[in-house]
């Protein structure tokens, strides 16, 4: 059970920290100053949101995010988040896709290596469908949060930074609604796709307390430490590398070899919430269509995706606000309705 929890805590970590989560420039653009307790009420939203979608999953024992929405949201609006999740997987893999490319080109390689690369990783990975990803994930994602927490407490050191010296100065609060409602989106697909392979519920806490713990910690001290170089981040286009900026070219090197891992799995989550999605249309192999969708999606690497993205994000927010009020009001719900199929 342990085991099988932990496996899915860093499934549900993978899916969370993309580039953007990883690079600070997500967190920054919806945290900063006076931030403490909306990390705070993010980490304990987080873990409800994440308990309640693993299970009702586990619940249908579904292979694919649909049942689960359906539950979530209820049935009239099924069709239009359904839209939304596969246009939202959609479109942030064609933008981690090119973010290969371009980590490609900041070592002085044709764009093109950095995504035929990310392609080529994709389809050996889900060769035996999701084996290959969490496989990676457990691999992967202890590295990568070692290495951030790393970084982030040799900075907070080097600095002589007090984490909780303003934690009196709480404007920013609100901001956890946003940040949650945005999060939840991906994990609903992915974790939608999983319900069948969760066997006990002691999983379920486990993965869902140990993921909201592990992100809400890295969030306030990755927060605290942006804070202090406020002034600088609007220079770098990716803000860790302000906090990189003094330290050895081989932490850097790291780094980015960290944040290409990070555009991996989030591609690799989008993918498998995709494939999933579509596979009962199609009755093909899931091999096969992991391989048409992304040979769908590299022309698409060509265009502006990341300005549509920089609108879609906060819309998608907004429009996910209803979806995290029913995740955190769905315990209440399900007690009081009586003839609820999950009673």
């Amino acid at each position: 059970m342990i085991k099988a929890g932990i496996k899915w805590m860093f499934l549900i970590i993978g899916t969370t920290i993309g580039a953007g989560y990883a690079s600070g420039r997500e967190i920054w653009q919806f945290f900063g100053h006076e931030s403490g307790l909306a990390i705070l009420l993010f980490a304990i939203f987080f873990m409800i949101c994440c308990a309640v979608i693993m299970y009702v999953s586990y619940y249908h024992k579904s292979n694919q995010y649909l049942p689960v929405l359906k539950e979530i949201v209820g049935i009239r609006l099924t069709k239009f988040y359904d839209f939304m999740i596969f246009f939202y997987l959609f479109s942030v893999t064609v933008v981690m896709i090119a973010g290969s490319g371009a980590t490609g080109q900041a070592f002085n390689f044709s764009k093109w290596w950095g995504i035929i690369i990310i392609v080529i990783v994709l389809i050996l990975l889900f060769m035996k469908n999701i084996n290959g990803l969490l496989s990676i994930n457990l691999l992967i994602m202890p590295i990568l949060i070692g290495g951030l927490l790393f970084i982030l407490m040799k900075f907070i050191n080097d600095q002589d930074l007090q984490l909780f010296s303003h934690w009196h100065e709480q404007r920013n609060w609100a901001t956890v609604f946003p940040f949650t409602a945005l999060n939840i989106l991906p994990l609903i697909a992915v974790l939608g796709a999983v319900g069948d392979k969760v066997k006990t519920k002691g999983e379920i806490y486990i993965a869902s307390i140990g993921s909201g713990l592990i992100l809400g910690v890295i969030t306030y001290i990755y927060n605290n430490s942006l804070i202090q170089i406020a002034d600088e981040i609007l220079l770098y286009e990716i803000p860790l590398f302000a906090i990189l900026k003094d330290y050895p070219f081989e932490i850097l090197i790291f780094m980015s070899v960290m944040l290409w891992f990070a555009i991996l799995t989030t591609a690799a989550s989008g993918v498998l919430g995709i494939v999933t999605r579509i596979q009962e249309n199609f009755n093909q192999p899931f091999s096969l269509l992991v391989i048409v969708t992304l040979l769908l999606m590299v022309p698409l690497t060509t265009f502006g995706f990341s300005q549509l993205i920089s609108v879609l994000y906060p819309l998608y927010g907004i429009l996910n606000l209803y979806v995290l009020t029913r995740l955190l009001l769905f315990p209440l719900w399900l007690r009081k309705d009586r003839n609820h199929k999950l009673r």
